[in-house]
């Protein structure tokens, strides 16, 4: 193969390394002159940081989630798109309080919450009340 010249060969040896897309693969091996390493370097950090953002998202959205129910008063929590439910939270505060929060995995709720984070952006996260009230918060993640 030859440095400086795209051809559907570079695409396709990027393609299978990191399961890309063609356009990505392109843009990539352009932003490298054609060199299939340095463009395989520049996806993987591009890639690096895009899992950096999600999980200091998902650490972001899963503290505001502690800290409403460390406040207490609260029965459910929905994480909304629109109309549509991503997740619901039940909260029994007498059952769950701050011993129940320790007893999660941490480590498997900040994943979800990085999954969540991800299919989040521009979401409303809605805190249901005992007296019925119903509370929203947007949630943007940068």
């Amino acid at each position: 193969m030859e440095e400086g010249r795209i051809n559907l060969d570079k695409v396709d040896l990027i393609r299978q390394r990191l399961g890309v897309s063609y356009r990505e693969a392109k843009e990539a091996l352009e932003q490298a002159n054609g060199d299939v390493v340095q463009a395989l370097v520049i996806l993987e950090d591009r890639q690096f940081r895009l899992d950096e953002k999600i999980e200091d998202g998902g650490k972001r959205f899963w503290g505001q989630i502690k800290g409403i129910i460390r406040k207490g008063n609260v029965n459910r929590i929905r994480l909304k798109k629109g109309e549509r439910v991503l997740v619901e939270i039940p909260v029994n505060v007498g059952a769950l309080g701050v011993v129940g929060m320790v007893a999660l995995p941490p480590l498997a709720i900040l994943g979800v919450a990085g999954t969540l984070t991800a299919l989040a952006t521009n979401c409303t996260l809605e805190i249901e009340r005992p007296d019925g009230t119903i509370e929203e918060q947007n949630i943007e993640i940068d």
